[in-house]
């Protein structure tokens, strides 16, 4: 199974703390932002993404004296959103508020209108959101060795539930039940919303969902929570286990996020907005809000966040080969 660090964004966070503007840079570049940003986010409002999404615009716009608009875009796994971010001016005024879409859809898409490697220019990491492994109360299993037992005894008869076909919900399950051995039934739904209701009501039996769009159901007991997906346990939920310390070595998966622009955008923007996120990220109120979600803050280069990019376009080829998905 390959291992999923995210060590080279960790180590990154921090590292761009100050901007010096490039020899040449323009009278406009350098007085960058003089308006209201858009921060397109592909997904419907209201979902773990743009949960964060706006934490962070409120954060930048306090920093920079310029409102960042959040503008939802949602659909086709994040593909109408990116494409907009894609054929937007680069100018600095549109930024993507991305997630694992960008490094997912390029697998599941053979005729995307856009090139995520070509169309984009990476600013940040911005953020991981765990996944948990949540089953229904009826599922006799209290850990995930009992569960992967049952599973197997199942022989292929258990659903599990994701926010959509190709959703990191969806194959973070498939990469699990890959590592364990075990087959079960995928039941995709239009966003988590729906997925979790199906969950609750028993419809499906287990899904690994994101960490904060699953807590409120977790601590009210709708649904029981197995383990998370991240390396080390979550604060939110400190008994619960992580995968790899519980059945399978080595497992790491993540909904990660980060900030892309149009390809073209200038230099000199792209290093003064990495600066911005990299502040924003470290400060107290950043902080607190991530972890009320469960969220953990990252931060990084811009080369570091184009090749840990790359490097996850790669890693999900294979996992998206292995399962056999085509979306179009």
């Amino acid at each position: 199974m390959t291992k999923h660090p995210l060590n080279i964004l960790l180590a990154a966070l921090g590292a761009c703390a100050s901007v010096v503007w490039p020899a040449g840079a323009s009278a406009a570049e350098s007085a960058w932002p003089q308006r209201p940003i858009t921060m397109i986010v592909p997904f419907p409002p209201g979902g773990p993404t743009d949960l964060v999404a706006r934490v962070l615009a409120k954060q930048l716009t306090d920093q920079m004296g310029q409102t960042i608009v959040v503008e939802n875009k949602g659909g086709a796994n994040g593909n109408i959103g990116m494409q907009a971010a894609a054929l937007a001016k680069p100018d600095g005024y549109t930024v993507l508020y991305n997630t694992s879409s960008i490094a997912l859809s390029p697998n599941l898409y053979a005729n995307l209108a856009f090139n995520p490697a070509k169309d984009f220019t990476a600013v940040s990491s911005t953020a991981v959101i765990p996944l948990v492994l949540l089953v229904h109360p009826s599922v006799p299993a209290t850990d995930v060795k009992s569960f992967i037992d049952y599973a197997k005894s199942k022989d292929g008869a258990l659903s599990y539930a994701s926010a959509g076909a190709g959703n990191v919900t969806h194959l973070g399950a498939y990469l699990f039940l890959q590592s364990a051995g075990v087959k079960a039934t995928h039941v995709p739904y239009r966003g988590s919303a729906p997925a979790m209701t199906d969950l609750v009501g028993g419809q499906v039996q287990f899904s690994t969902n994101t960490l904060n769009d699953s807590l409120p159901f977790i601590r009210d007991n709708r649904v029981r929570a197995l383990a998370v997906t991240s390396k080390v346990r979550s604060d939110r939920l400190p008994d619960v286990p992580t995968v790899a310390e519980t059945a399978i070595p080595g497992f790491e998966v993540g909904a990660w996020q980060g900030v892309v622009v149009p390809a073209g955008t200038p230099q000199a923007i792209v290093q003064k907005l990495n600066a911005e996120i990299g502040r924003a990220l470290k400060s107290d109120e950043m902080q607190k809000q991530l972890a009320v979600q469960g969220a953990q803050a990252l931060g990084s280069t811009p080369e570091a966040y184009a090749q840990y990019i790359k490097s996850e376009t790669a890693r999900w080829g294979e996992v998206v080969k292995a399962a056999g998905v085509k979306l179009d």
